[in-house]
């Protein structure tokens, strides 16, 4: 067999946000996929840390996956991590920081805490690895890997994608380690510090180019190609045109090559449609004004106990000043809730509350309210696209090789 190049890239985030769980599970809709074959969907291979392993039949259906891979890792972190997220919680309220409060899902979300994701690849579209003995080697470092460092790093699932131009593995995993009050928490540097793992030069500071993940990285590259050479894989070891070795270099130019051919059409199916403009603006809507009236209602409860009205005044008077920051927009949404709230704070001190919520969730005023805030979000993202469109095409025309905007950041999606 000709030689093959061993590709694995690790990262958490991309430009639309973290990596999703949903993408490898396939746990959306593939007809909106062109870049997914669905006839070859039913040739993957999925595993999970709570269902182990579970296949496609010939109709695509998966009767062993009870959960996806969302759920699996919700799920993970709510064992894992919960009694030291209550614990947190617990602190941020008796020193009064409730806004530090943060439940499981926040965790999960958050670029610092959420899992993160490894790409695996032997090959090219041109030339790669039987998938079965690709999926074998990455099984077997899986399982070395959670023999040498399962004390402080889990592998929550993973994926063998062979309706793709190119079979590939993704991989999602989390590092962990002592909180400080005898729990587990999400905590890169610490868990390669505790499984001893030094920086690469330990005379100097830590940094994003010197730190204990890239010394971890190493290790497991070094297990990956190993226990590719034992199963008869020729890796090429020789770094992409005579540079040093970088991962992410050789893997990104590798696709600009193999993908180049289709960069226009691409990126003209990736362009986002007004519709998905609209839907997008709708939910912001929906959760902007749920937010509001939670924050509103709040406020009014706390100026009704201390039976100020005044105070209520000098908030409005001071939150639509001329000078205050927030929008036109905001601030006649605020403007309009508090008037309500200072009548009904003179008739009835005692039921205002209440008041004031039937009033934010009346449907006509939820309506006209969402559609105001709507209209100013899909504003704001149509101006954004168009602004990130002009500096995208500036930056590729500064470029001397056309390249795909490759989905995800990295790896074939």
């Amino acid at each position: 067999m000709e030689k093959v190049r061993a590709t694995r890239h690790n990262g958490r985030k991309g430009k639309a946000g973290i990596f999703k769980a949903g993408h490898n599970d396939r746990s959306f809709d593939l007809d909106n996929a062109d870049h997914i074959d669905r006839d070859k969907s039913t040739q993957n291979i999925y595993w999970d840390c709570y269902q182990g392993f579970n296949l496609a039949d010939e109709n695509g259906n998966r009767p062993e996956r009870k959960f996806n891979f969302d759920e699996i890792e919700l799920a993970y972190y709510a064992t894992k991590f919960g009694d030291s997220i209550d614990a947190q919680n617990e602190r941020h309220r008796q020193t009064r920081h409730n806004e530090r409060i943060r439940g499981v899902e926040d965790i999960l979300k958050d670029p610092k805490t959420c899992p993160e994701e490894t790409v695996y690849q032997l090959g090219t579209k041109d030339g790669h690895a039987d998938p079965i003995m690709f999926a074998q080697v990455v099984a077997e470092l899986i399982q070395e890997v959670e023999k040498r460092y399962g004390s402080n790093f889990q592998i929550l699932d993973w994926a063998l994608h062979m309706d793709e131009a190119t079979p590939h593995i993704h991989e999602r995993h989390v590092f962990f380690a002592d909180d400080g009050h005898g729990m587990s928490f999400p905590k890169q540097d610490k868990a390669c510090e505790a499984l001893g793992f030094e920086r690469p030069n330990p005379e100097k500071k830590q940094n994003k180019n010197n730190n204990r993940k890239m010394s971890f990285d190493a290790k497991i590259r070094e297990l990956y190609i190993e226990i590719a050479e034992r199963h008869g894989i020729t890796i090429e070891k020789v770094p992409l045109e005579g540079k040093a070795h970088l991962e992410k270099n050789d893997y990104i130019i590798s696709k600009q090559h193999e993908e180049m051919a289709a960069n226009d059409a691409h990126i003209a199916e990736q362009l986002l449609k007004l519709s998905d403009i609209d839907a997008m603006a709708e939910e912001v809507a929906e959760k902007a004004y749920e937010k509001a009236c939670e924050v509103v209602t709040e406020t009014v409860k706390e100026e009704t106990i201390k039976a100020d009205i005044d105070i209520v005044n000098d908030y409005q008077e001071w939150f639509t000043a001329p000078d205050h920051k927030a929008s036109d927009d905001h601030k006649n949404l605020v403007k309009k809730v508090l008037d309500v709230v200072i009548k009904k704070l003179t008739r009835n001190k005692t039921i205002l509350l209440e008041k004031v919520r039937g009033i934010l969730a009346k449907p006509e005023v939820k309506k006209r309210n969402k559609e105001e805030i709507a209209h100013v979000a899909k504003e704001s993202v149509l101006e954004i696209l168009e602004r990130n469109k002009k500096k995208a095409a500036e930056h590729n025309a500064s470029r001397q090789v056309p390249t795909k905007d490759i989905n995800r950041d990295w790896g074939e999606r």
